[in-house]
Formats: C-alpha cells, sequence, structure tokens
C-alpha cells in the first residue's frame, strides 16, 4: 500500500526507493554525457521499475510572481516527488555501459560554483514542496573529489558556508563571501546532514563517482498556500 510522504520518507512518488534506483542506474548506466541524459536515464528506470510512477521534464512550478522550472516531477495516484539534479565532472574518457559507449566528459573548474548551485537547488526545492503529498530530492553526481571531500582548511573562500563535503550539515542563513554579495545568500528552512555514497568505479583518473542525495519534506505549514504548485 502507497502512502503520502513523511519526515525521513526515502522514497519517490511514495512508491520506490531511491536507494533502488540509484543501485540499478549505477549498474546500467555508470556514467553519463550530461546532465540532461542523467534525467532523462532516471525517469526512464523509474518507470521500469514501477509504471504507475509517471516523470515529467522541466515542469513550471509558479511561485508568487515568478515561474521557475523544476527538473522532473515523478507522481503516482497518492504522492508526488520534485526533483533537481546537478551533474559536475572533471576530465574523463573511456568506454563503458552495455552495450559500450564511448565518453569524453569535460572538466568543471568552477567547484565554489556547483556547491553555490546545489544549495540553491535545496532551497528551490523547499518552496516547491508546499503540499502535504510532495516531497523532494536533490541529486549531484560527480567525479570530483573536491566536492565530497574536506580537503585542507582553505581559510575565508567565497564559498566557504557552501561546503558540501561527507559529514557537512547544511541549515539556515548561508552567505557567500561573508555576505559581501547579497544575491547569492541561500536561507534553509530544514537542516540537512550530507552522506556521500558509491556510485561507480571506471578505469583511469577521474573514473570513480559518488552521488549525494538531500530529502526535503512536505512543508505542513501552510497547505493551503495559494503559491503551491498544481498537478501537471
Amino acid at each position: 500500500m502507497t502512502t503520502t510522504p513523511t519526515a525521513g520518507d526515502r522514497t519517490v512518488a511514495g512508491r520506490v526507493p531511491l536507494d533502488d534506483v540509484i543501485t540499478e542506474l549505477g549498474r546500467r548506466r555508470p556514467v553519463f554525457h550530461s546532465e540532461a541524459d542523467l534525467q532523462h536515464s532516471f525517469a526512464r528506470l523509474l518507470w521500469e521499475l514501477d509504471p504507475a510512477v509517471h516523470s515529467r521534464l522541466e515542469v513550471p512550478q509558479r511561485h508568487q510572481d515568478r515561474t521557475e522550472y523544476l527538473d522532473l516531477l515523478c507522481f503516482s495516484d497518492t504522492a508526488r516527488t520534485a526533483i533537481e539534479f546537478k551533474y559536475f565532472t572533471r576530465r574523463w574518457t573511456g568506454t563503458a555501459g552495455t552495450p559500450p559507449e564511448d565518453y569524453a566528459l569535460k572538466g568543471h573548474a568552477a567547484t565554489d560554483l556547483a556547491r553555490l548551485h546545489f544549495v540553491r537547488d535545496i532551497a528551490r526545492l523547499e518552496r516547491f514542496c508546499r503540499r502535504p503529498d510532495q516531497n523532494g530530492l536533490a541529486i549531484m553526481l560527480t567525479n570530483d573529489p573536491a566536492l565530497w571531500s574536506a580537503g585542507p582548511g582553505r581559510g575565508q573562500t567565497r564559498d566557504r558556508e557552501f561546503r558540501i563535503h561527507e559529514g557537512r550539515e547544511l541549515t539556515g542563513t548561508l552567505l557567500w563571501a561573508g555576505g559581501t554579495y547579497e544575491p547569492n545568500t541561500c536561507t534553509l528552512r530544514g537542516t540537512y546532514g550530507l552522506d556521500w555514497k558509491p556510485y561507480s568505479e571506471l578505469e583511469g583518473s577521474g573514473g570513480e563517482f559518488r552521488y549525494v542525495a538531500v530529502h526535503v519534506n512536505p512543508d505542513q505549514d501552510d497547505p493551503d498556500d495559494p503559491a503551491a504548485p498544481g498537478q501537471t
């Protein structure tokens, strides 16, 4: 029997455990050409695992006087999950998958912006999950150890409060560059511990992939908020 999302719920649309989706996805697709490739592959696999779960890409979410776009909305008869993806890569070239495919991943050097955008995804999901039957997932997949490792002390870097390494806890108001650039300030109403997990292991430098998933619970405080997004 399916249920609506509750605090601590780790399923997609109240039916499929996220861990099951990621495990099978890693077996079939250990690497992706792009973030869009990841989104499409996740949605297709989810339908194969449970045809009762439907998926829609780039769904508009209305909030006050503006419209934002959600990467993926998954829904069943009883529950919904809003998902934001980030796929941040360092250079890797090789062959993987069945049937074999050739990959040539580009290196995205700006890890500070990767952290900023991931935290922004969490904040966006808190806005989107205004319905009691809708939870959220922010997922980042990467082969760049700089994101999951604490690393040596780096002093007062501009992204210091946005670090997302293993064991980090994100909560409250996070200031970019000590608050000197206000447009990048992010405020989170929830508290999120970060637990990076293995995704795939490929040959060569940059062949180790890990992922982190942040679960955003439904906002039970104001279920009648007119800004709550409607069903597609």
